[in-house]
């Protein structure tokens, strides 16, 4: 790998990541699934396929720049499938991969313990 990261493998012969490694490609992915905007793109598209306009509006004071390079990520990570059709005006639709699907779900489940959880979280402020 470019990175100079010697990656390990998995029984049945995958690359594995590490972390826990500041060399390791691994910490991109992350980045790019527990970001703000990666988590909630990630959340809004297990909802269907949709167009730039309407994932802006489904993720509320997102930019369009963040928007865009959020989904560029998305995407070359393999979560994000990209549309683009011969219409004028262009049409792009978006939508998560089956890679996209099974990560969004667990995103999703940290969304839904933070949101649950967020009296206590809250509560944990004041005592310090």
């Amino acid at each position: 790998m470019r990175s100079g990261y010697d990656a390990g493998m998995t029984k049945k012969g995958l690359l594995k990541g590490d972390l826990t490694n500041p060399r390791c490609p691994s910490r991109l992915v992350l980045d790019h699934v527990t970001s703000r905007w990666g988590a909630l793109v990630l959340i809004v598209l297990q909802e269907g396929t949709q167009r730039f306009g309407e994932l802006r509006r489904g993720i509320g004071g997102v930019s369009e720049k963040m928007l865009a390079q959020t989904l560029k990520q998305l995407e070359d990570d393999g979560f994000v499938a990209r549309k683009a059709y011969a219409e004028v005006p262009p049409r792009v639709e978006y939508a998560l991969t089956p890679l996209g699907r099974e990560i969004a779900a667990h995103v999703e489940a940290l969304g839904d313990w933070i949101e649950a959880n967020l009296g206590r979280v809250l509560g944990a402020h004041g005592q310090r």
